[in-house]
């Protein structure tokens, strides 16, 4: 079994590894597929692990990677302590672990505690009569006084989130699908189970948790209905109708912080993290997550929501800091969520308004996240309509959640057969218009968008205002001009179409420019369009 790395001993007073640090995000299951089968597997990754290390980033987040009958890709866990044979084995997740920490990354791990799958051994006996030993793992209610569902509350993939189960006569709860049952975080004998499960992979060595919907796992005690926020019309889509409730009972409870601070004293002796998909989006409320010794980071999803445009970025990204502060995630991209190439115009536009996003989001306090790819300016909005049962609803049991395949497709390596992810049929199609220039060996030379990120990652590495804990400032400038200095460091972004004057330019040398060359007009230091520049304050 790997050890951790020694830099992870705990003393006291000590300072986190995950300061200023950026995360990777492996979307395992498309990164690098080992024996042919077309589905990208723990043994891939192990195998590319030098170009994650490469990149200058600190530390990886893998999917799951437990047994599931895939229902929603991994996150319908059967087995929360075990390999799915697709994926590989303990015995290769060990080496993974060992060959990461020997390259000097940190290796977090998806932990998934809202619900498991209906395949798990617990709901298959919670299903058996109303008296199961793990019957209270899981929430059951009784019917309404008309038969139907207990309350108004609605899964976020469609219809109730309340499915009847005829044999014990009851409704169980599942927020996603039916077939991801949602665990009873009231009943003692869960939170136990998963102080074992976080154990168990603790002492295989990972460095960390990524808590999947970690604003979910408590409910209202009383199940009260949510209050309708509108109506809407017949035959809506699944996201209108959630977002059609004022989902003040079924999430974002008081009492799902006291879990994640029993979870803090029990990874605080192996110096882990606790990173939480907090699915909130306003400031104040993602800011409690990272209050009080709850979670260690949360990331902050409107980072990824907002615009090219300087105005809204910074004031999204002023206010989260206020409310989160050095406590927060930013993530470029999502694999639910349209990547920031294809979200800032796509093509060459999109890829270099997202380098230069990304130069702002890695100089934030926090830690800055890439999803794989983004380092390649991956795009994804040229994916094929040939096969529409490829598209638009994977992993999700046929509910329709469009849009979540495009940041999903493999991982494009080589020139060689599907671009060197896989030797057999990928489970997804790449873009229709991908070719050698998108790949990592196509990038390798002159200025292209995987050479530009390392050397990004490395000026931030060279910068200590960048990974401690200077203040941030914000600089006035042009309205298309995004700018704040940390310390003797100031970083611009322009979103206009002309160059612009960086404030406080005139004392400063430019360190790093995303795209485009900077200018000089008198002793103002002038920022290319669609473009970030990283300056150091002279003296």
């Amino acid at each position: 079994m790997p050890t951790r790395p020694a830099t992870t001993t705990v003393t006291a007073p000590w300072e986190p590894w995950w300061t200023g640090a950026v995360g990777y995000q492996v979307y395992l299951r498309s990164f690098a597929d080992s024996d042919g089968d077309g589905i990208g597997d723990l043994e891939g990754l192990r195998r590319r692990l030098d170009h994650i290390a490469g990149l200058g980033v600190d530390y990886l987040w893998i999917t799951p990677f437990y047994p599931s009958p895939q229902a929603d890709h991994g996150y319908d866990v059967a087995d929360y302590t075990d390999v799915d044979p697709a994926y590989g084995n303990l015995a290769t997740f060990d080496r993974v672990v060992a060959r990461a920490h020997r390259l000097g990354l940190r290796v977090v791990v998806d932990v998934v505690p809202n619900h498991s799958s209906d395949r798990h051994p617990w709901f298959l006996d919670a299903t058996s009569s109303r008296d199961a030993a793990h019957r209270d793992h899981y929430v059951w209610r009784d019917p309404a006084p008309d038969g139907g569902p207990p309350n108004n509350w609605v899964s976020k993939f469609g219809g109730p989130a309340w499915t009847w189960h005829e044999a014990t006569g009851q409704y169980y709860m599942h927020t996603f699908l039916a077939q991801q049952p949602d665990l009873n975080w009231a009943n003692p004998a869960v939170h136990a189970a998963f102080e074992a499960i976080l154990t168990f992979w603790l002492e295989r060595g990972v460095d960390g948790f990524r808590i999947d919907t970690a604003h979910l796992l408590t409910e209202d005690p009383s199940f009260r209905d949510n209050p309708v926020l509108h109506e809407v019309a017949p035959g809506a889509d699944a996201e209108t109708v959630y977002h059609a409730f004022d989902h003040r009972h079924d999430l974002d409870q008081p009492d799902v912080l006291a879990i994640y601070r029993r979870w803090r004293e029990l990874v605080a002796p192996y110096g882990a993290l606790l990173l939480g998909e907090v699915g909130l989006f306003e400031p104040e409320p993602v800011g409690r997550y990272v209050a009080d010794g709850a979670l260690d980071l949360a990331f902050y999803f409107p980072a990824l929501k907002v615009g090219w445009d300087a105005g809204a970025i910074r004031d999204e990204l002023a206010a989260a800091l206020a409310a989160g502060g050095d406590r927060l995630a930013w993530p470029l991209s999502s694999h639910d969520d349209p990547r920031a190439t294809q979200r800032f115009g796509g093509g060459e536009r999109g890829a270099a308004r997202a380098l230069a996003y990304l130069t702002v989001l890695v100089g934030l306090p926090g830690n800055a996240f890439l999803l794989q790819g983004d380092e390649l300016g991956v795009d994804g909005t040229a994916l094929t309509t040939a096969d529409p049962e490829r598209l638009g609803a994977h992993g999700v049991a046929g509910h329709d959640v469009a849009g979540r395949d495009v940041s999903r497709t493999p991982m494009p390596w080589d020139g060689q057969t599907n671009f060197g992810f896989t030797s057999g049929t990928p489970w997804l199609a790449f873009p229709d218009d991908t070719s050698l220039q998108d790949t990592v060996a196509g990038q390798e030379h002159g200025r292209s968008q995987l050479r530009r990120t390392r050397a990004l990652l490395a000026e931030r590495a060279r910068l200590p205002d960048l990974r401690g804990d200077e203040e941030l400032e914000w600089l006035e400038g042009p309205d298309a001009l995004l700018a704040y200095r940390r310390g003797r460091t100031l970083i611009a972004m322009n979103t206009g179409r002309t160059y612009q004057p960086i404030p406080g330019g005139r004392d400063a040398r430019a360190r790093f420019v995303s795209t485009g060359e900077v200018r000089r007009d008198g002793d103002d230091l002038l920022a290319p369009p669609d473009a970030a520049v990283i300056a150091e304050l002279r003296g």
